[in-house]
């Protein structure tokens, strides 16, 4: 009997990259349409400043969420020089959208920034499909 994946009510899957794992999109997506929010907990500067966790998103200069839990499955969509969604702030919370049209089965990326980019990235080489 074959295994298989799961598909998140958002319409997205968690499976193997060419980086690990990553998150793709199960349906079409349309320009601008939101796919999903990261979510984790709330932590203050101080713990984000000490924190070893690679999943904080900062919300603004006093609100970080750490999103390492599994199940924010947001936190599976990879870094890209050349990305297809980007993060939208409201009120607190962090929406992942579509920049662009979406086919079903593309990997789902978004731009990390140059802090996340030059800390963890760089020293190992982009393996984005720009950089390839």
């Amino acid at each position: 009997m074959q295994k298989r994946t799961p598909v998140h009510p958002a319409g997205v899957i968690v499976k193997r990259s060419r980086t690990g794992l990553g998150l793709f999109s199960a349906r079409p997506f349309k320009k601008g349409e939101r796919i999903i929010e990261y979510v984790g907990r709330t932590i203050s500067n101080a713990e984000a400043y000490t924190s070893r966790s690679k999943y904080l998103f900062e919300v603004n200069a006093r609100r970080t969420i750490d999103g390492a839990a599994r199940t924010n499955i947001a936190r599976y969509i990879n870094h890209s020089c050349r990305p297809n969604c980007e993060p939208e702030i409201e009120h607190g919370r962090i929406f992942i959208d579509a920049r662009k049209n979406i086919r079903a089965g593309e990997e789902l990326s978004y731009d990390y920034g140059k802090e996340y980019l030059d800390e963890h990235i760089r020293p190992l080489g982009c393996r984005c499909v720009k950089c390839q």
